[in-house]
């Protein structure tokens, strides 16, 4: 688990692979909005495809606010609550 990305807005965790556990079999993302405390967890073709926009976007060197605004472009898959333990 690394955190790649945290703004006011956005926090952005990726996870390895893992051959032992399906959802990660190829790694996976999670998402979270802060103001709006949802998040979600992107794995398999969706998180291929989101290494991809991510790694296109930086080497545009964009500024914080184009990397919210890229990240605002997942906020309808947000449907889980963001529960702190």
């Amino acid at each position: 688990m690394n955190v790649i990305y945290n703004s006011d807005q956005y926090s952005v965790v990726e996870f390895g692979a893992d051959a032992d556990q399906d959802a990660l079999r190829f790694g996976g993302y999670e998402i979270m909005d802060k103001p709006s405390k949802r998040e979600v967890f992107i794995a398999g073709a969706l998180a291929e495809s989101f290494r991809r926009e991510v790694k296109d976007l930086i080497a545009t060197e964009p500024s914080v606010e184009e990397i919210d605004d890229f990240l605002g472009n997942y906020d309808s898959f947000m449907s889980q609550a963001v529960v702190f333990h």
